[in-house]
């Protein structure tokens, strides 16, 4: 019997190995390459850089950031920009799911055009959003055709714009397939059969919409819905080519310095960097966090 319990013992130990076994060869790639670079960018930032003779560390380019004019209005912008992006995103995502779920005809076609988006780079989507919705665009001559404005100039500014209307309907297009994919995903795994059980228990459809499906879908919500937030923070090639000059989005920002004449500003651009990093970090643990609470409830 002892020796049972042992063998129990070192399977159920293997058993909890077996995940991070599997992931060590990625894991030796990625690690190093990440904390690599992390702890290089981490030490420029502090202006430490002896290839240009800046080798005694000191927070000159934190406190440079926080004299800056522009740098305050970017982190609100960019700030806006996620967390505008993600919701809308997330609240269609959600109401979309809960449409199509009801469809007996036509899921699987909704769910290949879901599928097919995700395959479409961002790129192409901002080449189609300036195409759509700038003062030169389709949606302008349709209006000016229709005789709703007398010349293109009075389209409403989609594009280029201070409010980042253009950039935040890009992230939107895009992003909604992500979550409402996974929301789908996480539906199929036994969110109908709980539905079904409250049903014959005698709840409403308000009841199990409330009680049964949003609990279900929440924690898939969170977790797609942070992943959005993380990536729309700081991504760069839409503010890139959708944002105003100014003020311009965090990762803007950052390559307008680090792609500066004056070496000197290279560590203002990596102290962008890792505060851009640090933000996305938080994102992930307060979403660990709440995700950790709704398991407890």
């Amino acid at each position: 019997m002892p020796r049972l319990g042992r063998l129990r013992a070192r399977k159920i130990r293997f058993q909890r190995l077996t995940p991070w076994l599997l992931l060590l060869p990625a894991l030796i790639v990625i690690v190093p390459l990440f904390a690599g670079g992390l702890a290089a960018g981490l030490l420029r930032s502090f202006n430490y850089m002896p290839v240009i003779g800046l080798d005694s560390p000191n927070l000159a380019a934190y406190s440079a950031l926080l004299r800056d004019d522009e740098f305050l209005p970017s982190l609100l912008l960019t700030t806006y920009i996620a967390l505008t992006s993600t919701v809308i995103a997330s609240l269609l995502a959600l109401g979309a799911v809960l449409m199509i779920r009801r469809l007996n005809a036509g899921r699987s076609l909704i769910n290949f055009l879901l599928q097919l988006n995700l395959t479409i780079p961002h790129l192409v989507g901002a080449v189609g959003i300036v195409y759509l919705f700038s003062q030169s665009g389709s949606f302008a001559r349709l209006a000016l055709h229709a005789g709703f404005i007398n010349e293109p100039q009075q389209f409403p500014a989609l594009i280029y714009d201070p409010a980042a209307i253009g950039i935040i309907l890009v992230y939107v297009w895009k992003e909604l397939p992500f979550i409402a994919l996974i929301l789908l995903a996480s539906l199929q795994q036994g969110g109908e059969e709980f539905e079904a059980v409250a049903r014959t228990l005698g709840a409403s459809r308000w009841q199990v919409l409330r009680f049964v499906t949003l609990p279900n879908l929440l924690p898939a919500l969170l977790a797609s819905s942070m992943i959005v937030l993380a990536f729309t923070f700081g991504a760069y090639e839409i503010p890139a080519l959708l944002g105003a000059y100014y003020p311009a989005p965090l990762p803007v920002l950052a390559y307008r310095k680090f792609t500066d004449v004056d070496l000197a500003s290279r560590p203002e651009a990596i102290a962008i960097s890792m505060i851009i990093a640090v933000l996305s970090l938080i994102f992930v643990l307060l979403y660990a966090h709440i995700t950790r609470r709704q398991i407890e409830n």
